[in-house]
Parts: C-alpha cells; structure tokens; sequence
C-alpha cells in the first residue's frame, strides 16, 4: 500500500474499500448459489407436477442472460462496510444459499402450482409463467440479500437499479406479447410481480436470523 497523503487516513479508507468489495463478491457468490440450485430444482418440480419441462431453452437463455447482467451490475451496488474484519466461509454462505433458495423454490413452485390447478393454464402458457416467476423471484432474492440488514437500509446503486427495471419491463413485455412464448394476459403477469414483490419483503425478514446464525456480516 502506498500512502500519498499525509496522516493514516489513506489505510482507514482502504481498509473500508476492501470490506465494501468484499460485501459485493460475498452477495455475488450468494446469488449464483440460489440462482444455480434453484434453476435446476424448479426444472425437477416441474416436471413432477406437469410431466414436461417448464422451460423451454430459449426461455433458459433469456433466464441465464436477464439473470447474469443484473448479477454483474452487482458489483457496482451502494453496501455497507462490514463492522468487522471478513473472513472467507464458502460453507457459510452455501448453508444460507441452501436455506434462501428453498424459499425461492417454494415460491415459483406455488406459482405453478395455482396456474397449474387454480387458473387451469394449458402447458406453454405454463411455461411463460414460471418464466415470470423465476425471473420476477429471482429479482427480489437479489434485493433482500444485497444488504446484511433489512433492504430499507440503503438504497441500491444507478447501475443496479436500471438494468432491474429494464429486466422487470423485458420480461413483462415477453411474457405479456407472447414473443418466444405463449402470451399471458396482463393481470396474470402483474400478479407474479405483486407477489414477487411481497416475498422479497418476507424473504428481507427470512434473511436476518439466517445471516445471524451462520455469522454472515
């Protein structure tokens, strides 16, 4: 470290920059193990409850791409420093990359589930659905894990927060226009975001004792 100005204000500040990037390489690492264990686990559910595949793979790519730019603009995200010196534990944050991503599971597998039994979609309107879900879902995971705290904490980054809209305004015009899928009608779309925003808020209140039990900071 070199310091170029007078006085140790230059390694205080350091040492704050590190455990901010250290926060954003933690909520990445976070992310990609719900996102990865999720997508192959929905897939499972799927096909236990509809007896085909409810994603198609052009719907997978759309998923991987939308998923992996916002993933990306994680990096630029407004976090807190950590209060204390970090400590790399990859079994911590799978513990609670399991833990969270059971509830994501839980939450595009009930969505199927009431399009599947309650609103009586055909197969492909299924798969537009769960293409919502997932997308929609996946995006309030991100929101309630890129803070230790409550997400009202702060308030997240330019660049994370408008490739989130883009994403919310692309898949909500897929699946509604009915472009490389089946159309949904706007009600039904609306609806997966209004729920989706509803579990970020209790997967916000899940995250705390979860972090607090695997001394996530």
């Amino acid at each position: 470290m070199v310091l170029t100005q007078a006085g140790l204000a230059g390694i205080v500040a350091a040492v704050k920059e590190g455990r901010i990037t250290f926060q954003r390489i933690q909520t990445y690492t976070l992310n990609s193990i719900i996102k990865k264990a999720v997508t192959v686990l929905l897939l499972v559910v799927g096909l236990v409850v509809t007896g085909r595949a409810v994603l198609t793979p052009m719907l997978m790519v759309i998923v991987m791409i939308a998923g992996d730019v916002l993933a990306m603009s994680l990096t630029t995200d407004r976090v807190r420093a950590s209060p204390k010196p970090n400590v790399w534990r990859i079994d911590k944050l799978t513990g609670a990359g399991v833990i969270l991503g059971v509830c994501l599971l839980a939450f595009c597998s009930a969505v199927l589930a009431i399009g599947k039994f309650e609103l009586n979609l055909g197969r492909d309107a299924l798969r537009t659905l769960v293409f919502a879900a997932l997308l929609f879902g996946s995006q309030a995971t991100i929101y309630a894990i890129r803070q230790r705290r409550h997400l009202r904490g702060s308030r997240p980054s330019l660049w994370l927060a408008v490739p989130s809209i883009a994403d919310i305004t692309i898949t909500a015009t897929l699946a509604i226009a009915g472009v490389a899928m089946t159309p949904l009608p706007t009600v039904v779309v609306g609806g997966v975001l209004t729920a989706a925003a509803a579990f970020g808020l209790i997967l916000d209140l899940v995250k705390i004792p979860v972090f607090a039990k695997l001394t996530i900071e």
